[in-house]
């Protein structure tokens, strides 16, 4: 049951996305009055699908994104039999340069306004909250943080003077409003102020690893728990808050990660509340330090809700889309640069299924929120100057521009074609790094 369901959620999520892509392309070629022959999710060979009017509507084999094929156009398709002729008036390559550019770069515009209207319609609908606390609760063992000087207690005041006056500020000004700089944190330690000073080199990428500061009025949410497994079998169940291991107070989920870890194979005591109940029992973790339960930090401070109207929803949401831009394409960036892990960082189907499975369970605003992340993640990738992505198409059209002619088609059918196994070799790679750490 649950594998049906998280191929369920997969399933969707892929097919909202690659639909509102291929729909950009779709729709920007109707307007330039170019001649589709195929609307295609997935890639070739086609499965199956309906012919209406002169475009054939299909579903292909290969589903791991999807095509529209333009008549006149090097695409997924390979289809090289409009070469024998003369360019026609509804071709692709009959158009302006800048209709062309227009139709390739419509499907990345498509998946920037899909996010866009989706984050309008969460901050209309949901509007934004903020934890109230800039008290560090719990600093990570061996994290960034510590090796800063951070301690369990710490007031921040301000970052390299920006004054900050609730949690997701700090984040806000470490990963966004001061990406790339240094950072001097002001803080009160005990009444006494004092400054922290941490190199950029130091903080690691937020895809990749936190920095190690957790806010306090945080406990430790038992969100799953795996049947057979040493929780289950200690009675363990979702919506659990564990307390304490070992008599030592967890601070948040963090703090209780280590302290698990930290026992592989030895008998821990665990003490946990269940609604008003307080529930007692005897664990042992695994020899890699696992118990088979995922937990999340769930906040019980005090809280601040911003609500937005339905005109001032929207800038929000733009505001936001640009702010998850910006990460991902610091994110990539971190990546070519080797900064960060790339087997780390990159996820294929298992992980996108298994995401959306977990953000549905928390509700529908939540998966639709990971779908708007997912769209504008899919935008960056396909923007990429990568052959047989939309950003590749966009530097051959770029040549044509600058150099007045554009390259052979023979040339830019090999590309292509070179594009395509590099794309399938990748995204084979992709699913192996998820199997193996299924």
């Amino acid at each position: 049951m649950e594998f049906l369901t998280t191929t369920f959620y997969f399933i969707i999520t892929i097919g909202i996305l690659v639909f509102i892509h291929e729909l950009g392309h779709f729709l920007a070629a109707k307007l330039c009055k170019m001649r589709v022959d195929r609307f295609s999710i997935g890639f070739p060979p086609r499965a199956f699908g309906k012919q209406i009017g002169e475009t054939d509507y299909c579903v292909s084999w290969i589903p791991i994104g999807g095509y529209v094929k333009i008549a006149g156009m090097v695409d997924e398709s390979f289809d090289t039999d409009y070469l024998e002729h003369p360019p026609e008036p509804w071709e692709f390559r009959s158009k302006p340069i800048w209709q062309r550019m227009f139709v390739l770069s419509a499907g990345v515009l498509m998946n920037i306004l899909l996010a866009i209207v989706i984050f309008w319609g969460i901050n209309f609908v949901q509007g934004e909250y903020f934890r109230q606390t800039t008290d560090v609760g719990y600093v990570a063992p061996k994290s960034a943080a510590e090796k800063s000087g951070f301690l369990s207690g710490d007031k921040i005041q301000s970052i390299n003077g920006t004054a900050v006056e609730y949690w997701e500020a700090i984040q806000n000004t470490m990963y966004m409003d001061r990406m790339g700089e240094d950072l001097t944190f002001d803080i009160l330690r005990n009444g006494t102020p004092l400054s922290v000073h941490v190199p950029r080199t130091q903080i690691p990428d937020i895809a990749n690893e936190q920095f190690g500061l957790l806010p306090s009025h945080t406990e430790a949410l038992i969100t799953d728990v795996v049947a057979g497994k040493p929780a289950h079998a200690a009675g363990l169940q979702r919506g659990d808050v564990v307390l304490s291991i070992n008599g030592t107070i967890i601070a948040n989920e963090s703090h209780l990660v280590s302290m698990i870890k930290s026992h592989p194979s030895q008998t821990i005591s665990i003490q946990w509340k269940r609604d008003s109940s307080i529930m007692r029992s005897r664990v042992t973790p695994s020899s890699e330090g696992l118990i088979g339960i995922a937990i999340q930090g769930h906040y019980t401070g005090p809280v601040l809700h911003h609500s937005y109207g339905i005109v001032r929803s929207l800038p929000k949401g733009i505001t936001d889309v640009y702010g998850a831009t910006t990460l991902f394409v610091h994110s990539i960036w971190q990546i070519i640069a080797g900064k960060v892990s790339f087997t780390k960082s990159v996820g294929g189907p298992i992980k996108i299924a298994q995401f959306a499975t977990r953000s549905a369970e928390v509700g529908l605003l939540s998966f639709l929120a990971f779908v708007a992340l997912l769209s504008i993640s899919l935008a960056v990738m396909n923007i990429l100057p990568f052959p047989a992505l939309d950003g590749g198409h966009i530097v051959l059209l770029a040549y044509e521009a600058i150099f007045r002619k554009p390259l052979p088609q023979r040339v830019q059918q090999w590309i292509q074609q070179a594009g395509m196994i590099l794309l399938f070799a990748f995204m084979a790679f992709v699913m192996y790094n998820d199997l193996v750490g299924f």
